[in-house]
């Protein structure tokens, strides 16, 4: 099956580039709402399935054994910029646990904040692992497997056992059968996993709304959802796309990206939730995307419709302020 086009860059009169993508809304019971392109598919949620993976931090007792509150459970979901606040509360959570930047796995990159990378390069100051933007998950996983007795050592591995927590959780929560066969190697060395988009989009109703879930993850999903409505900032950064959709409809949308073009987002007041994949793996295009269905579901009109889509279709200035060209939505 065929992806349709879903975005547009326009310079001038002319389509310059084309972004193919498929995307879905769906309810807690998994009534498709809306839909386009091959929904059963297999793609890598990557980063967008956080929220999942940090289940078990809340539903072990480590975080509320370790008195973590919406920052740290927000930052447990993130993607975060590597600023300095992210990086402090990540050192912070492990050393809740007795540990520190040296029990982290996913190893050390430059911050993707502008102004904070500006500083680090400076200063001289040698990135670590805690300025990895997946740190604050990996803060979590350790505290977790701290709190359990469970040894953290070899916790990125498939056969350790906080990694079978999870692949257990994700397969709950999605329907999909996980193994080897559809595993990956996720940039944090973790694995990752494909699943169907229907799949991804159906669990975090699930989460959104607590439908087919017992009492006890029902709560925690609603915990990690509500700490990253809360504290969208922990969740991504300065400027991000996450951020900023969180931001225009406090405590209304939850947003988390992936790399390679995936984005989830829920709205638990109406139930419901959507994950958008562009072919070709371009943020832009998902965050366009995303931000198009979100604006759906607002009314007509509304500062929240029209701050989505101001967000969905935009226009490209170079850096003399010109305008030359527009990002636009189509078909969704």
């Amino acid at each position: 099956m065929n992806n349709s086009v879903t975005v547009e860059v326009v310079r001038g009169n002319l389509v310059e580039s084309r972004h193919r993508g498929l995307a879905v809304v769906v309810d807690g019971d998994g009534g498709v709402l809306f839909s386009t392109g091959d929904l059963e598919r297999g793609i890598f949620p990557r980063s967008a399935c956080k929220a999942m993976q940090a289940l078990p931090l809340v539903e072990s007792g480590a975080a509320d054994a370790y008195g973590f509150g919406s920052r740290e459970l927000a930052l447990a979901c993130s993607s975060h910029s590597g600023e300095d606040a992210h990086v402090e509360l990540a050192a912070s959570m492990l050393a809740k646990a007795g540990r520190d930047v040296d029990t982290l796995e996913c190893g050390a990159h430059w911050s993707s904040d502008q102004k904070t990378i500006i500083h680090q390069a400076r200063t001289l100051e040698k990135p670590t692992a805690l300025h990895n933007n997946c740190s604050g998950k990996h803060s979590g996983f350790i505290c977790a497997c701290c709190h359990t007795g469970t040894d953290p050592k070899g916790y990125v591995g498939y056969d350790h056992p906080l990694q079978q927590e999870i692949r257990a959780t994700m397969e709950s929560l999605t329907g999909a059968a996980l193994g080897h066969d559809n595993c990956g190697v996720d940039g944090c060395s973790i694995p990752t996993y494909a699943v169907p988009l229907k799949g991804l989009a159906h669990g975090f109703a699930k989460m959104a709304t607590g439908r087919g879930l017992e009492a006890g993850r029902a709560s925690a999903s609603r915990r990690l959802m509500e700490a990253c409505m809360a504290e969208p900032f922990y969740v991504a950064g300065t400027g991000r796309a996450c951020t900023k959709l969180m931001q225009i409809a406090p405590g209304k949308i939850f947003a988390k990206t992936g790399a390679e073009g995936v984005f989830v987002a829920a709205l638990p007041e109406k139930g419901i939730a959507m994950a958008v994949k562009c072919e070709d793996g371009t943020t832009r295009a998902a965050e366009a995307m995303v931000s198009a269905l979100l604006a759906r579901y607002f009314d007509e009109g509304s500062a929240e419709q029209q701050a989505l889509s101001g967000m969905a279709n935009r226009q490209m200035r170079n850096w003399n302020g010109i305008h030359v060209g527009d990002i636009r939505v189509v078909g969704l």
